[in-house]
């Protein structure tokens, strides 16, 4: 025996031929694999790949809400609606007020205007009358400084009226005690100018309808120097606002106003301011 036969060789032992031939096949089947890998990864890389995604379904959860979402919005717009239109309504109802303001301030400016022209017509009138009192007092007080008795001359006249004033003057006292109407001429009730006119018709004399057209029917005289059916009036020549009939004594008949209707009064109650004479 060999002097080393005990000592293990320290070369690596010789691989059969079989397992040289199945590694090398192994391996060669893996470079297979990966060529074919490499060659499938090439054409996938050349063409894209599609994928298709599906839209989640809409749950009724979902719905209800877009439901809901969707009503909020509509009452939404049906409020902005409402307002605007009463927005608008209001816009229209402010102009209109605007409007009957400046209506009603014109219609007062006018009635005040209208009032102040009257006011100053009636001061204008009282005036007048007052002037023809104080004539009538002047008169008066030259007659008794003269030893003249006005009152007894005109009772002279009375009882001595004839014709067509004595017409006149019954005529006009058998009325007294009826109605004062606004705008009657008889039989049973009248208003001033409507009695003169009556009175006048029965000696057939025609005269105007107003007191103002009555006030200058006839000769102007003065009221110291009345007579028997004179016509007396009160307020201006062609403007006088009433009318009555002169009877003799100090006394006329005339349809006042509707609270004493017809009446018999002397002069005094209501002084006139003038007269005229047409018989």
């Amino acid at each position: 025996m060999s002097h080393t036969a005990h000592i293990r060789s320290h070369r690596k032992p010789r691989r059969s031929a079989s397992t040289i031939a199945m590694r090398a096949g192994v391996a060669g089947g893996v470079l297979s694999t990966l060529a074919v890998a490499g060659a499938s990864g090439s054409a996938n890389a050349a063409e894209p790949v599609t994928q298709t995604l599906e839209l989640p379904t809409l749950t009724a959860d979902l719905a209800a809400q877009v439901a809901q979402s969707a009503d909020v919005t509509q009452q939404a717009a049906a409020s902005y609606q409402l307002q605007a239109e009463r927005d608008a309504a209001a816009a229209k109802a402010a102009k209109q007020a605007k409007t009957d303001l400046a209506e009603a301030k014109k219609k007062a400016a006018e009635a005040k205007k209208k009032a102040e022209e009257a006011e100053r017509k009636e001061a204008a009138e009282r005036a007048s009358r007052a002037a023809e009192r104080t004539t009538l007092s002047a008169s008066s007080d030259t007659g008794s400084s003269t030893g003249t008795d006005s009152s007894t001359s005109t009772s002279t006249s009375t009882s001595t009226a004839t014709g067509s004033a004595a017409a006149v003057v019954s005529f006009v006292q058998a009325q007294v005690g009826k109605a004062y109407v606004s705008g009657a001429t008889g039989p049973s009730a009248y208003d001033c100018s409507g009695l003169v006119q009556a009175a006048f018709k029965q000696v057939g004399i025609s005269l105007p309808r107003v007191s103002q057209a009555q006030s200058t029917a006839g000769t102007q005289v003065g009221l110291d120097n009345l007579q028997p059916g004179d016509i007396l009036y009160w307020g201006g020549a062609g403007s006088a606002y009433h009318v009555g009939v002169y009877v003799g004594g100090g006394m006329f008949v005339g349809a006042q106003n509707s609270s004493t209707g017809v009446v018999e009064k002397p002069l005094s109650y209501d002084p006139p301011s003038g007269a005229v004479r047409v018989l």
